[in-house]
Order: C-alpha cells, then sequence, then structure tokens
C-alpha cells in the first residue's frame, strides 16, 4: 500500500512535469509549488505565481490539475493560487521594499503616455497588487488631475508620505506647486527633486512602482536610469510615423543606459466612435506591431482611442475604474497582465 509521503512525492514529480509557459523552467524549480501533502486521496498545495496580474494564471493551474489527477491514487485536488512577486537581484541599494520599479516613457509628448501610466497602475491595483505611482513629468504633472487628487503630502519621522487614490500611492510634483505656477528649472533642480522623490518618500512595501517620465530623453530620463534599479521601461507610442521616430530616440537611450525595455504601447490604435461602435485608424495602422518587430521586443498591448477614456481622466476616475466593461479598460486589463508578464520574466532571467 502506497503510504502518504510516497503519493506526495508522486505529485511532486507530476508538478514537475508542468513548465512555466514564459520561464520554461519547471514549476518545482521554480519554487512555485508549496505546502504539498496528500489528505487521502487528495492533493493540497498552494501554486505560487510571479504575479497577481499573471495573464497564465487560468493556463498554469489547468496544467497543474490535469498532471496531478494523472497521479495513480489521487483524484481530488485542492490548489490554492497565491502570488509573490520577484525582485531583480544586484542593482542600486534604493528602493529595497519596491519589487518592480518599471519607467513609462514616450518619445514625445501627445501620445497619452500620462493617461496610459495612470490606467496601466489603476490595472495592476485590480489585480491585487501593491502599486506605487511616481509622477517625473515635472514641467507637466497631470497625475494629480486624473488620479482626482489635490492635497499636499505630509512629512512624518523627515520622509514624505504618499498621498493615496484608487488604492494607489502616490507622489507628484503637482502636489507641492500651485496650479498656475510656472516651471523653470534647470538639469540640477530637476536631477534633485527626482531624487527627493526617490529617496525621502515612504513608498513603503509594493508589487510595482511607476515612474511616468517626461517626453524626450533629457536629464529626469539620465537620473532615473542612472539612479534606480529599474526592472525595465515601457515605452509608449501611437501608430504614426512621426510618434514612432520619436520612440526608437527613446528606446535607443535605455538601449545606451542598459536598461531592459519590457515593451512598447501602442495607443490610440484605433478610434471608436461613442455612437455607432465604428472603428477607424485614424492614425495609422500597424506602426506599433513593426516597431516592435524592428527593436526585437513585445508588443505589450494596443489600447484604443475612446472619448470616455479622455472624459474619465478628466473627471480624476481613469476609465479603468469608471466604465470597467468598456473595450479601453478591457484593453488596459490585458496590458497589465503583458507588463507584469515581462517584468517577472526579466526579474527571474537575471537570477
Amino acid at each position: 500500500m502506497t503510504s502518504m509521503s510516497e503519493l506526495a512525492a508522486k505529485v511532486r514529480d507530476a508538478l514537475s512535469t508542468v513548465e512555466d509557459p514564459d520561464l520554461h523552467k519547471d514549476l518545482v524549480t521554480l519554487n512555485m509549488i508549496r505546502d504539498l501533502k496528500v489528505e487521502g486521496s487528495k492533493a493540497i498545495f498552494t501554486l505560487v505565481l510571479t504575479t497577481s496580474a499573471c495573464p497564465l494564471k487560468a493556463e498554469i493551474e489547468d496544467n497543474c490539475r490535469n498532471a496531478v489527477l494523472g497521479v495513480d491514487g489521487i483524484d481530488d485536488i485542492d490548489m490554492t493560487t497565491t502570488a509573490e512577486t520577484p525582485k531583480p537581484f544586484g542593482g542600486k541599494e534604493i528602493l529595497t521594499e519596491v519589487s518592480h520599479i518599471i519607467a513609462v516613457s514616450s518619445g514625445k509628448g501627445g501620445v497619452g503616455k500620462s493617461t496610459v501610466t495612470t490606467n496601466l497602475a489603476c490595472a495592476l491595483a485590480a489585480s491585487g497588487n501593491k502599486v506605487g505611482l511616481m509622477d517625473a513629468d515635472i514641467y507637466g504633472p497631470s497625475i494629480p488631475t486624473m488620479m482626482g487628487i489635490q492635497q499636499q503630502p505630509f512629512v512624518s519621522n523627515k520622509k514624505m508620505i504618499p498621498i493615496e487614490a484608487h488604492g494607489i500611492h502616490l507622489m507628484s510634483i503637482g502636489f507641492l506647486v500651485e496650479d498656475n505656477q510656472a516651471m523653470i528649472w534647470r538639469g540640477p533642480m530637476l536631477q534633485g527633486a527626482i531624487r527627493q522623490f526617490l529617496t525621502d518618500v515612504e513608498w513603503g512595501e509594493l508589487d510595482y512602482l511607476l515612474i511616468d517620465l517626461p517626453p524626450g530623453t533629457g536629464d529626469v530620463q539620465l537620473t532615473i536610469t542612472q539612479s534606480v534599479p529599474l526592472s525595465g521601461a515601457v515605452v509608449v507610442t501611437t501608430p504614426q510615423n512621426v510618434a514612432l521616430a520619436d520612440a526608437r530616440r527613446g528606446v535607443a537611450l535605455f538601449d545606451k543606459m542598459e536598461t531592459k525595455v519590457l515593451g512598447i504601447i501602442e495607443n490610440m490604435s484605433q478610434f471608436i466612435c461613442p455612437k455607432c461602435g465604428h472603428e477607424e485608424r485614424i492614425f495609422g495602422d500597424g506602426g506599433g506591431e513593426r516597431f516592435a518587430a524592428e527593436s526585437q521586443v513585445p508588443l505589450l498591448g494596443q489600447i484604443p482611442l475612446e472619448p470616455a477614456v479622455r472624459e474619465a481622466g478628466d473627471e480624476g476616475s481613469p476609465i479603468v475604474l469608471a466604465q470597467p466593461d468598456s473595450a479601453s479598460a478591457k484593453a488596459f486589463m490585458a496590458l497589465a497582465g503583458s507588463v507584469a508578464q515581462q517584468a517577472s520574466i526579466e526579474a527571474l532571467s537575471t537570477e
């Protein structure tokens, strides 16, 4: 008669045949199977994914279920799925409680980078992650408006405490200056403000900290890439050629600074008429796909252009929260899964 320990060993062997589709290693080797035991004919274990936003969750669960139920003597399973966000090894000793720091960049203004950042943050939080959002767009801080918050952070133990909105920890220069104040800052002042946001803010324990960079390839981008252990960067563009030309410069900057580009986000892929639902590709077609292929990085998502996205941002409630059933909200939720997926791949590939 097979003992419970022998049966548990057989279950573990079966689970060792299940690979993570992205990492191409088995779940046992990756330590994604925890607390395995057998009670009678039931296998009990915890499946630990690399992110709460894992887009392959259902596939991995099904593969585990099929593998375990193929073990002779097992006819039932009790599988608990949770997530543990891996932190990249090495790097600079700053923001050590943050698992993933991701820069959101664009080669030029007007492509909807901040809109993408706020909705990506909300989508990651909606997937069960602890999320922070740092508005590093010093000259045009729009995150306070889009997140519906206008107040000053307070200081505790010489650290600024981020303001919370929609379950996300926020910090922006927009919280610290008057709305109509002109930001005439040179390089050293910019660098000082950015470093203060990185070292003098009590960000706490986070799964993801998104940094909304200003457009272009200037002092702020250099300060961030030189100061922070970035998990990687995502580049936002529209399909049109003029936006793609500038986005290429952004990718080139990250390559030069040895920062991993996790992928390309094509915003405003197609206009969706709010009255009839007709789709029109007013900024061109396929630009993001071609750019991603040329840069040899994934196309993480294609976000449609809907008037409701602008309206929700102006009202301080991003479309992911305001209209979760809209086409744009669903695209942002899918984008969150893709970004989390690439960040996990990059983190675990450096071990």
